[in-house]
């Protein structure tokens, strides 16, 4: 990695007319904006599509796109919707926040709209519907079409998820398997549909950012849902028992912020059948992210090395255990299938040796982030102990904004705090300006700042509270936040701790 600067932000957090960011003209403004402010990086979450409550890490496919991605206007050119049925739909009003319940109810009535005058021009183009059929066969992978089939089912059981689903279906048996393909064809093509779109849409806006120098972080959750096309579809693939129920799940041990621990609720997977198999379905998620994003950061990837077991049925993470995960075993594999990858390592949180020694290994860069630093004198958090191989954030998507973290610090941290960044005089409307200063100036190659903490706003902007349900995954940016005067001063701290050389990408 070159040394470089980025910021920060999912693209649902991006402006839009309809509700929540999308690959929108909006977000090619932004690009300008990254562009402009000497970023080389914009660092997003999980593109995958989001069921309940809301997670990109809890998402009903790892092949999949997210329909609310799909930017409107677009179909609106193309005569597939016409604004009056954009405008008229309830969205809601809070230009901050996304409303779920009314996306949900607004937006896949619209999307179907779309697809029958879509189908309809083309049945009247003198295709047929096998032709159609055949279209997304070659646009989208197996794995993809797997999770148009899983959704189109789950809608016939009225949402539920797989292992609520009648046993002939649930179990995957061939004349089942049959007999829903032929029942819920259309529908299956119309999730079909929704993934050419996504992916469509996708590439042009990826395109647009690489032309004007600008890499995009990818972010892959380690686990996946339960509620998803991966484990219905490749039971093998996970700790199921012979019934196809999970024999424990994954979560995190007991700690200071967790009394409990963190019950997550995925399956765990099967880590000896993958090995057998050359890790065959984890390169196709590989391939599949590394066409999607020109870097992916693994999260979890302590999990690799070892994972946190839970017995299934357990209501709290409290009883679990750790077990030993494939290890370097995994990254060789990537390394024969793919070479030299741009991965970065979630490796946050408590860290044994073997941990530390298995991200040494991969040589990939690890992170370092600001807001846990403070608390302890001695901490690797703290910027004159950073490698140069690291990623350095002010905080990331699970951490609450950098006023807010400050406000709410302990006297003796803050004062620590202040000691280190030797500036007693700054305002505490301006302390996120030091902050950033401080990761800017680090020797880490890359620097990835949220865009909430380059505005300077307080906990309301808080992306992700984990453990808790109802609040997350909704804040979003206005079209007037990121102003010239804070563009240009982005690009001075840019410029001024060499984060804005214009030679080559920073990967």
């Amino acid at each position: 990695m070159g040394r470089s600067c980025g910021m920060l932000l999912p693209v649902f957090s991006l402006p839009s007319k309809y509700g929540i960011g999308a690959f929108s003209k909006e977000a090619y403004r932004f690009v300008d904006q990254l562009q402009e402010a000497g970023q080389k990086v914009w660092q997003i979450l999980p593109l995958g599509p989001t069921g309940y409550g809301d997670s990109p890490y809890q998402s009903f496919s790892a092949f999949a796109g997210n329909p609310y991605f799909i930017d409107l206007e677009q179909l609106i050119r193309g005569g597939l919707l016409t604004e009056e049925e954009c405008g008229n739909a309830d969205f809601g009003d809070n230009e901050r926040d996304i409303d779920y319940e009314k996306l949900y109810i607004n937006r896949f009535p619209l999307l179907r709209t779309a697809y029958e005058r879509w189908k309809e021009k083309q049945l009247d183009g003198g295709r047929t519907k096998k032709d159609l059929k055949r279209i997304f066969r070659r646009k989208l992978s197996e794995e993809t079409r797997e999770y148009c089939f899983y959704m189109a089912v789950k809608n016939s059981f009225d949402g539920k998820s797989w292992d609520q689903w009648d046993d002939d279906i649930r179990l995957r048996r061939p004349g089942a398997v049959r007999r829903y393909q032929k029942k819920l064809s259309d529908e299956i093509m119309f999730y079909e549909f929704q993934q050419y779109l996504f992916q469509k849409q996708w590439r042009r806006l990826k395109a647009y950012a690489n032309a004007k120098g600008i890499q995009i972080i990818g972010d892959i959750p380690i686990y996946v849902a339960v509620d998803g096309a991966d484990a219905w579809a490749h039971p093998e693939l996970f700790r199921f028992d012979e019934d196809r129920r999970p024999e424990a799940v994954a979560g995190c041990p007991p700690d200071a912020f967790a009394a409990t621990g963190q019950l997550w609720g995925n399956p765990l997977y099967h880590w000896g059948y993958h090995k057998k198999t050359k890790y065959s379905w984890w390169m196709k998620r590989l391939e599949y992210s590394f066409e999607l994003y020109d870097v992916v950061r693994i999260d979890h990837f302590r999990g690799f090395d070892a994972y946190y077991a839970i017995p299934a049925g357990d209501e709290t993470a409290e009883y679990g255990h750790w077990e030993k995960g494939p290890g370097y075993d995994f990254f060789k594999t990537v390394e024969r299938r793919f070479g030299q990858v741009n991965v970065i390592a979630e490796d946050l949180g408590f860290l044994t040796p073997s941990v530390l020694k298995l991200v040494e290994k991969t040589g990939y860069p690890g992170m370092k982030v600001l807001e846990f630093a403070f608390d302890d004198e001695d901490s690797d958090y703290l910027p004159h102990k950073y490698p140069k191989n690291c990623v350095v954030y002010t905080g990331t998507h699970d951490n609450t904004t950098l006023q807010g973290w400050y406000q709410s610090m302990d006297e003796k941290a803050r004062a620590f705090a202040v000691r280190y960044l030797g500036n007693e005089r700054t305002p505490r409307g301006e302390i996120h300006w030091d902050f950033i200063r401080l990761a800017l100036a680090s020797v880490a190659d890359l620097a990835v700042i949220p865009v909430q903490d380059y505005l300077g706003l307080g906990e309301h902007a808080r992306i992700n509270e984990p453990s808790t349900l109802g609040k997350n995954w909704r804040w979003r940016m206005t079209g007037e936040d990121l102003t010239e005067e804070l563009i240009c001063r982005c690009r001075d701290m840019a410029q001024t701790y060499g984060r804005c050389r214009t030679e080559e990408a920073p990967f």
